[in-house]
């Protein structure tokens, strides 16, 4: 919910019956042996038993179902305040299916394709660094996925790079930072709309608070970037695999600054302010225009893809996994963990285990600064207990979304805080999913390129800073809700 309007009558109904006073309050001990429990299940399932994420959250909701119990709550009272959750996700859960759409049109209308084609054609060592950063942001943005470009466009600059003599945890830092900051920025990210719904607030709202502290960020570590990049500038450039990979995408698509079109919309349409599932599927259609008109695919197989994604073949092994993407079948993964994690957020919250709990940790924090310091800094920690960004997001979210109520800060600066500890911060430790992954991907250790991975640390830093200055600390007015 957009913390600058008006709360929703029929979500504040929904609350205030869910936490009437005929709701026992579980004890301090109560909500700390729930929640320890939830976060050491959630660490022996990743860890010990390396098993499905799903499978170890509905479990997860099992134990907190379980730990209701002492409160003689009904089950009617359990549900309602599922679906209380749920009715309040619904809108984010949309867009969840709506990124799949716009990364299977992109790619089948080659702005994918063009986007990639561009940023090696022009690579060169004096700027291979700060030119790759920005091809992997602009990949990230463009498709939401810090791990599809890592396991892409990452995959062929590191090749690059390596082939230049460029120390390897150096290209792999600038990667991960370009692509970690495509992931938080762009509005057809997973991770960018969990934040957004974890902390119930508006994704555009979400977006332009991040702009405050990313933005300044990523001029710091593009500056930084292009000056270590000096340090390269007599190496050679392997043309031959450049070669390749350019042929591979020029036999498929056709190549030129129209088929950018379609990004040029969604990123217009979204800093205009328009709904982002509209901005997406009028991105989508203009997309699908372009793909019917230049790129010689037809209507049946556009259609297709909405569901199964793009299904593209170069010949080239490291562009293939690229262009094999999107659909909203790729994002059933994230939309049903969502589901899972929200149902049991909610129970957290509406039977008080969040509340009592954080009012107990939170009981000296009277300073903003103080608050978003340790939002960062739990989600941070949440990360290298639970070793995955998504159920962080959105523990932490529920845990602290009051808090920031209670001191008149907008929910906004809540979810950037999320972001800047979660999704950034998970990048850098080496048992977290998206470390493992990135580090097996590239070939570096994950120690190894994160002292590189300069956004995904100063950033964090740069976000506390300006909270302690009082910069970007947008205020609300507290009885919004």
């Amino acid at each position: 919910m957009n913390q600058n309007e008006p709360a929703n009558p029929n979500n504040f109904d929904t609350e205030q019956t869910l936490s009437s006073p005929q709701t026992p309050e579980p004890s301090v001990a109560h909500s700390a042996v729930t929640i320890l429990g939830l976060a050491c299940w959630i660490s022996f399932g990743i860890f010990g038993l390396d098993a499905g994420l799903h499978g170890i959250l509905l479990m997860g909701l099992v134990w907190v179902v379980i730990c209701t119990l002492p409160l003689r709550v009904s089950y009617s009272k359990i549900q309602e305040a599922m679906l209380s959750g749920m009715n309040r996700a619904m809108p984010a859960m949309f867009i969840f299916l709506m990124i799949g759409v716009v990364i299977a049109t992109f790619i089948l209308s080659g702005t994918v394709g063009t986007l990639v084609y561009y940023g090696l054609k022009f690579m060169h060592p004096a700027i291979f660094l700060p030119a790759g950063l920005v091809l992997c942001s602009i990949m990230s943005l463009a498709v939401g996925t810090s791990w599809g470009t890592v396991g892409t466009g990452g995959v062929v600059l590191i090749g690059i790079g390596g082939a230049m003599g460029i120390p390897l945890p150096l290209v792999a830092g600038m990667i991960v930072s370009g692509a970690s900051f495509g992931d938080k920025m762009s509005p057809v990210s997973d991770t960018t709309n969990l934040a957004s719904l974890s902390a119930d607030t508006d994704l555009y709202a979400h977006i332009k608070s991040m702009a405050y502290t990313t933005i300044p960020t990523y001029l710091i570590t593009l500056v930084t970037f292009s000056w270590l990049g000096m340090a390269f500038a007599d190496q050679s450039l392997p043309a031959e695999e450049l070669e390749v990979l350019l042929g591979g995408l020029d036999s498929v698509f056709s190549i030129n600054v129209l088929m950018l079109l379609p990004l040029v919309v969604l990123l217009t349409l979204s800093v205009r302010g328009l709904a982002a599932e509209a901005a997406m599927l009028i991105a989508s259609l203009v997309a699908v225009v372009l793909a019917l008109l230049f790129q010689g695919i037809d209507l049946s197989t556009m259609i297709s893809a909405f569901w199964d994604g793009a299904k593209i073949s170069t010949g080239v092994d490291t562009l293939d996994p690229l262009l094999n993407r999107g659909g909203m079948t790729e994002m059933a993964w994230t939309f049903t963990l969502s589901f899972i994690a929200i149902s049991l957020g909610s129970i957290l919250q509406h039977m008080g285990f969040l509340k009592v709990l954080m009012e107990w940790l939170l009981r000296n924090v009277k300073r903003a600064a103080s608050l978003v310091t340790s939002t960062i800094i739990a989600t941070f920690a949440a990360n290298l207990t639970l070793g995955e960004s998504y159920i962080s997001l959105i523990l932490t979210g529920q845990m602290f979304k009051r808090k920031y109520d209670d001191q008149g800060i907008d929910r906004a600066v809540l979810s950037r805080s999320l972001e800047e500890g979660g999704t950034l911060m998970t990048a850098l430790i080496p048992w977290t999913t998206t470390g493992a992954f990135y580090a097996a991907t590239l070939g570096v250790p994950t120690l190894e390129y994160a002292q590189w991975s300069l956004l995904n640390w100063i950033n964090p830093i740069v976000g506390i800073v300006f909270a302690w200055i009082g910069f970007a600390l947008f205020r609300v007015d507290k009885n919004i809700n």
